[in-house]
């Protein structure tokens, strides 16, 4: 059955008579007279009975709009899904991220997401290996990524989304934790350092090496940790310092001071498959790029300032 004759016992029934009905449809009245006694045939029922008062729902009339009453009302749900998804305002979307991230804009981003999206469910995976991370896009197991060194592979879209800057992280009673000014990178040759292991944070471990290598300097390994939390750990241990992106320092980690390092940067990429850009995936985008843009003007404001 037509959900539009549906509409139209529903409009008899709430107006009481085919003349009501027919102005509140936009229909003529004979037509509308006509639909009703077509379907009426078909049902092979009266829908309603013609009294003095107009026209009353018979049993099988009621019997039928309380049906009709639920199935529009699904019908109109329906619709209203499709055009939210349509917007990108629901839907299920999987972002992969690195633990840094989190901490900085990526946090920020994604709690204005969950403000402006109720209705989406966003699934966060953390991952801390960037081939792991472009290999969950091209598996389908991820949507999008927060990583900062993509696979090169036609089938990956990829866009420079913001860069974080990096930082040594001292042991607090270090003579280079004494000032809180940003550090050049040469006083990575006066202490040891802690660093992650290369099988499981290649582009983490070969940036900071790189780091020394671009300055002259030979790096002098005292540790090494697999997650922030030991590393920053071995740190306040005084076992060496570590270099990490500067949200790091939001953790406020005892016996451990961060001091910017000068002139230092890494590069953080949104990374998704090239030809699967749904409207979900292109207002989390947008939130994401916004919101990297109000970071970047806050923190061009405090340089300002200072």
């Amino acid at each position: 059955m037509e959900l539009r004759l549906l509409g139209y016992v529903v409009a008899i029934a709430e107006e009481g008579s085919i003349s009501g009905a027919a102005r509140r449809l936009h229909l003529t009245q004979p037509t509308l007279s006509r639909q009703l006694g077509e379907l009426e045939r078909r049902l092979g029922a009266e829908l309603f009975d013609r009294t003095g008062r107009g026209l009353v729902p018979t049993a099988a009339g009621e019997a039928l709009l309380r049906r009709a009453v639920r199935m529009l009302a699904d019908a109109e749900a329906a619709l209203d899904d499709v055009r939210l998804a349509a917007a990108g305002k629901t839907g299920r979307l999987t972002v992969g991220f690195a633990g840094s991230g989190i901490n900085g804009v990526l946090g920020d981003a994604l709690g204005r997401l969950r403000v402006e999206l109720p209705d989406v469910d966003l699934c966060l995976v953390e991952l801390f290996d960037d081939a792991e991370m472009s290999a969950g896009i091209l598996g389908g197991s991820l949507d999008v990524t927060v990583q900062r060194l993509p696979a090169r592979d036609a089938r990956l879209a990829t866009r420079v989304w913001a860069r974080e800057p990096l930082a040594l992280f001292l042991p607090a009673g270090h003579p280079l934790a004494r000032t809180p000014e940003p550090a050049p990178v040469s006083v990575l040759d006066e202490v040891p350092l802690v660093l992650w292991p290369r099988e499981s944070a290649p582009h983490a471990h070969d940036e900071i090496i790189s780091l020394c290598h671009h300055a002259g300097i030979v790096p002098r390994v005292a540790a090494r940790g697999r997650t922030v939390q030991t590393i920053l750990a071995l740190v306040a241990a005084g076992f060496g310092a570590a270099v990490m992106a500067d949200s790091y320092r939001v953790l406020h980690r005892e016996g451990v001071t961060p001091r910017p390092l000068a002139g230092t940067a890494t590069t953080l990429h949104l990374v998704w498959r090239a030809e699967e850009i749904s409207p979900l995936l292109t207002r989390f985008i947008t939130a994401l790029n916004a919101v990297n843009v109000r970071h970047r003007a806050a923190r061009s404001d405090i340089s300002a300032r200072n």
